[in-house]
């Protein structure tokens, strides 16, 4: 099966939809943050799903510092 399959280097490949993807980390933590208003009564809960949220918001912001500074496409 693998010698039916054309060889390919990595630059070749369809590169991800990167705006798509922002837009869903922020949709994603927008809906985590909207879990914490819940019925539930524990805050351990709320404490995991604001640093879920605060890390898929520091992830976007070291990539937009990465983007303007020249070192991510």
């Amino acid at each position: 099966m693998a010698g039916d399959e054309p060889v390919t280097s990595p630059d070749q490949h369809k590169p991800a939809q990167m705006k798509a993807l922002r837009v869903g980390a922020v949709v994603t933590a927008v809906i985590l943050l909207l879990m914490t208003m819940g019925n539930h009564t524990g805050k351990v809960e709320d404490i995991f799903l604001v640093l879920s949220a605060g890390a898929l918001i520091l992830m976007l912001i070291v990539d937009s510092v990465l983007r303007r500074n020249g070192l991510r496409s």
